[in-house]
Parts: structure tokens; C-alpha cells; sequence
């Protein structure tokens, strides 16, 4: 739920960085930071807030250097306080170091209990310290002791290293997030999407590989291979939900894709009578574009959106989201008035939101609501950089869908089939995706202390409490 975007080569890289994170700030809200290498030392201003409040012409200024590493975050491992912001900033023997991750370790708990018995203190409570404290314990070259450091973590992590010679980047052999190269002129941009090298006026060159290893040192560049081949576990609800629209992820433009998962969902629900089809804004919008062409029901933009409020979803409690769901989304009484409505929505994760959308169509006027939902039923939490919480949570984890739809007060409740949203997904080849929060199968071995969170409870008919 993080971005992070890394300049190297380029005389403006604190400068660049800054404006790749505007096109990351969807995938966090809570913090933001930069750190440039300068000489010998590195640079850092990072602080609590949107990327237009943390930082002005001063502190861009003060961040001189031809390097530079910057992370968004929200948070799914340590809270949201400024000790957890990023890029974090070390002192090691190996030098200054600064990291900015992106996703999750699922081993995190064991391997700090580890690193404390043996002296470690730490500053944070996020996962990604414990990168630093392996690596400061490692000999050899920097890019040595970041491969002996990632051999002992498991999950998923896009990870951007930053000291005062080198940027490194790194992604989990799994390719759970994205994490791309880009060239302006003689410079090397990383980011988590393509949409921030759009905004840069950059030439997208590739992925960086599962399992890579990739050092930019002076103008060069070296690539490493070293992990094992594991199983490729993309996270399908970064095309579902997190990514930009016009961002490429995973060899697919994400809008492209929601149209697609949009289409899909009209041919499973072929014979639906409505007036006409309406998104939730943003994010739904080109599914419901998607289901609007295949279906020949007619596009309306029946909820108007206000741009003030930030994504209710990744909102840090409960009582934020339904306050950020209320002021965002307003109905459209001459449009909806008599009409019997399809809302097509990405997801739904614990129905709070989708209850307040659905109940102010109805005070509207719409004469029927049909909602249909671009992905399956999240039933299970995710450990690996998306924060959809324990199963109790998770509306669909301990409710039939029948239950779901008469807590909605909808008139029918169609998900989309997971084989259709991973072939959607796919350009018609379904593997190669993490699916773990509509199935509860994870790739990896989820920690002892999380199998509670992570298992379903039966989903027999019983009443759903709103809130």
C-alpha cells in the first residue's frame, strides 16, 4: 500500500522524485519523504502528510545531490506516526544507508525477536527495519549485504536503497508488487508505476525482474539474479483497485484491464434489466465503462465525487472511512429519479461504505439498485502490502452473499468469478497472480500468529450488523 520512486544520474533527482511521488500519492496518504545523496552524506526530509503538504521550495533545495529515493506510505505494519515514515535513515558500518519499501514481511515478527536477543534496539515498529539491522550485520560490499539480508525475509517487498555511491533496487522473487525502470536522458528513474515516469516525460525501458537485483553506480547499471525461482504471484488487486488507470502494470494498461473485468462481469450477468449503469467514482469508473459496452445499458455519472476528500479504503480506522465516504460521494437526484440502477463498484471490503452509496441512491430516487462488484468475495486478510484487515472484518469472510445483499439493500449483488477476473487480468492467461484474499490459498507460509486473521469463518446465512 506504499510507493516509492528513486532517481539516479540526474542533477534535479530530489526535484524529480518529488513530482514521481504525486503520481504515487493513491497509494499512500499518511507520510511522505525524500532522501538525496550528497558527497559523502545523505540528505532527508520526510514528515507526516500528502506529498503538497510535506514539502515546499526550501526543502526540496536542501536535498542537493544527483540520487535521491522517495516513498508515500500507508501503513500495514507499524503505525501512523512520524518514526515509521519513510525513506528510513541509517547509520551503519557499511555507511549511511536509506531505505523505502513497498509491501510486507511475513516473517517479520520472528526475525526481530531474533535480532533483539542479539542486541538490536530498535527505532520503528514497521517490518522494514529489520532489513537494516540484517544488513548492518552483513560483511562485504553493500549490494552483497543487501542479497545475504534478503535471503533471510520472506514475502513481499519492492525495496529502494539509497547510500551516498550507490541506489539499489530490489524486487521479492515472487513479483507480488510492481516496480519499474525508466530512462530521461542520462538518468535511471524507478518507480512503483509507470504513471510516475508519464508524469516525468520518461521512457519506459522494463520491469524490474522477480528476484532482481539492480545497482546504478556512476551511469552504470548491474543486474543480479540470486534468489531461487519461486511460484509468480502478481497481485491481481493492484489491477483491480490500487494502480492508477494509466498506469502499465504487470505488461497491461490498468484501465484497459478494468474495462475488461467490466465486460466480463455484463457477460455473467447477461438478462439484467436496468436503465442504466453507474460507477462508483474513481476507481470504478472503467468497469463500469466496460459494463456499459458490453451490456448496451446506458453510462451515468450518477454520484459525483469530491476531489477534497482522500480513498476512504485506506483510510487508518473504521470511524475515518465512513466519516471520508459520507463527504465524498454525492447522488445525482435527476438522473437516478424512477431509474432502476446498476452501481458497479471494484470491491467491497467490509460493506460499511457500500451501504451509505447504496442508501443514498434509494433517498435519490433510483427505483431498483443492482450492484456488481468487478472482483470476487474477499474472504481472507492479505500479508503482503494490502491492507484489508482480519477476517472479522471482511463482510464476505463470515456472510453468504445472499446476507450481503439485504445488508446492502440491494436488489441483486453480483460478484465477478475469480476465473474471470484473472483471465481479464491476464489478457486471457489466468496464472501468474496472488489471488490469497478471494480464496484464502497464499503463496507462502503465513506466520503461526496470523493463521487466526487469515482463516475464514464459515460462511453460513446469518445477520450482518451494520458498522
Amino acid at each position: 500500500m506504499c510507493g516509492i520512486v528513486g532517481i539516479a544520474d540526474s542533477p534535479q533527482a530530489a526535484q524529480l522524485a518529488h513530482l514521481g511521488l504525486f503520481a504515487l500519492q493513491h497509494r499512500g496518504q499518511e507520510s511522505a519523504g525524500i532522501v538525496s545523496a550528497y558527497r559523502a552524506e545523505l540528505r532527508p526530509h520526510v514528515a507526516m502528510g500528502l506529498v503538497s503538504e510535506v514539502f515546499n521550495r526550501q526543502a526540496l533545495q536542501a536535498l542537493t545531490g544527483e540520487c535521491a529515493i522517495g516513498h508515500v506510505r500507508y501503513s500495514t505494519t507499524g503505525a501512523s506516526h512520524l518514526k515509521n515514515a519513510q525513506p528510513l535513515l541509517f547509520k551503519t558500518t557499511h555507511g549511511p544507508i536509506a531505505i523505502a519499501h513497498n509491501g510486507n514481511l511475513t516473517n517479520a515478527a520472528r526475525l526481530r525477536r531474533s535480532l533483539e536477543h542479539r542486541g538490536a534496539i530498535f527505532q520503528s515498529d514497521t517490518d522494514t527495519e529489520i532489513i537494516a539491522h540484517l544488513l548492518a550485520r552483513e560483511p562485504g560490499p553493500i549490494e552483497e549485504a543487501v542479497i545475504a539480508s534478503l535471503r533471510q525475509v520472506e514475502g513481499s517487498g519492492c525495496l529502494l536503497i539509497l547510500t551516498p555511491e550507490k541506489l539499489i533496487a530490489a524486487r521479492d522473487p515472487y513479483g507480488f508488487r510492481p516496480l519499474v525502470l525508466g530512462a530521461l536522458g542520462g538518468a535511471a528513474i524507478l518507480a512503483s508505476e509507470t504513471s510516475a515516469l508519464n508524469l516525468l516525460k520518461a521512457r519506459f525501458v522494463r520491469e524490474i525482474l522477480p528476484g532482481e537485483i539492480l545497482v546504478l553506480e556512476k551511469g552504470r547499471s548491474r543486474s543480479f539474479k540470486p534468489f531461487p525461482p519461486a511460484k509468480l504471484s502478481r497481485c491481481v488487486f493492484e489491477q483491480v483497485y490500487l494502480a492508477r488507470p494509466d498506469s502499465d502494470i504487470f505488461g497491461r494498461n490498468v484501465q484497459a484491464v478494468r474495462r475488461e473485468l467490466g465486460r466480463e462481469l455484463a457477460r455473467q450477468t447477461k438478462g439484467l434489466k436496468a436503465d442504466l449503469v453507474a460507477p462508483v467514482p474513481d476507481s470504478g469508473v472503467s468497469a463500469a465503462l466496460g459494463f456499459s459496452d458490453e451490456s448496451g445499458i446506458p453510462f451515468e455519472m450518477a454520484l459525483v465525487r469530491s476531489h477534497y476528500v482522500s480513498r476512504t479504503f485506506i483510510k487508518p480506522s473504521q470511524e475515518l472511512r465512513e466519516l471520508a465516504a459520507e463527504l465524498k460521494l454525492a447522488p445525482v437526484p435527476e438522473t437516478l429519479r424512477g431509474k432502476r440502477v446498476v452501481l458497479v463498484d471494484d470491491s467491497i471490503v467490509r460493506g460499511t461504505t457500500s451501504l451509505k452509496i447504496t442508501k443514498s441512491l434509494r433517498r435519490a430516487g433510483a427505483r431498483e439498485v443492482h450492484m456488481a462488484v468487478s472482483s470476487p468475495p474477499i474472504i481472507s486478510p492479505c500479508h503482503y502490502g494490502i491492507d484489508t484487515p482480519r477476517c472479522e472484518e471482511l463482510i464476505a469472510s463470515r456472510h453468504s452473499i445472499d446476507d450481503i445483499r439485504r445488508f446492502l439493500e440491494v436488489d441483486s449483488l453480483n460478484y465477478l468469478e475469480l476465473g474471470r477476473m484473472l483471465k481479464a487480468a491476464g489478457g486471457g492467461d489466468p496464472s501468474g497472480f496472488c489471488s490469497a484474499c478471494f480464496t484464502g490459498k497464499y503463496p507462502t507460509a503465513i506466520p503461526d500468529h496470523e493463521q487466526s486473521k487469515a482463516k475464514p469463518h464459515g460462511r453460513k446465512a446469518r445477520k450482518v450488523n451494520a458498522g
